[in-house]
C-alpha cells in the first residue's frame, strides 16, 4: 500500500519536512517512491508547497494520505478543488469558487492574528498592573 506522508530532514531543533509517497512498510526516513511537497512548520506562517498534478496523480491511484499530510493538503485548498471537479463543475466554475475560498481564508488567518494580538495586549497590560501593585 502507498502512502503520502512526512519524512523528516533539517538540522536538529529546525525541522523541514518533505511529503513523499511511499510504501506503508518502509521507515519513517527510509526508502520512498517520490518527493511531492516540502512543509517548513518553523517559518512564519507555515510554509507548504506541494505539487498538486502529482499528488492527484498519487491519490487516484490508491495512495492515502496520512492524518497529517491530508490537514496540510486541506490547506493548500487541493482537496476543494478535486471536489469541485468531481461534482462536473466546469472550469472557470472551479477557479471562481477557488478564489472565493482563498479570499475566505486569508479574512479567518486575519482575524486569528487581530485576536492573537488583542490577548497579548492585554497579557501584558495584567502583567503591567500586577507589577505596579506589588
Amino acid at each position: 500500500m502507498v502512502k503520502i506522508r512526512l519524512k523528516r530532514a533539517g538540522r536538529k531543533k529546525l525541522p523541514v519536512y518533505q511529503i513523499v509517497a511511499t510504501d506503508a512498510r518502509s521507515p519513517r526516513d527510509g526508502k520512498f517512491l517520490e518527493v511531492i511537497g516540502t512543509y517548513q512548520p518553523t517559518a512564519k506562517p507555515h510554509a507548504i508547497t506541494i505539487k498538486k498534478d502529482r499528488v492527484i496523480y498519487w491519490m487516484q491511484n490508491g495512495a492515502q494520505p496520512t492524518a497529517t499530510v491530508h490537514s496540510l493538503i486541506r490547506t493548500t485548498g487541493l482537496l476543494y478543488e478535486l471536489r469541485l471537479k468531481s461534482m462536473g463543475r466546469s472550469e472557470e466554475e472551479v477557479t471562481a469558487e477557488m478564489e472565493k475560498w482563498q479570499a475566505h481564508q486569508n479574512e479567518r488567518r486575519q482575524k486569528r492574528l487581530v485576536l492573537k494580538s488583542r490577548r497579548r495586549q492585554a497579557k501584558k497590560e495584567a502583567e503591567g498592573k500586577a507589577s505596579a501593585e506589588a
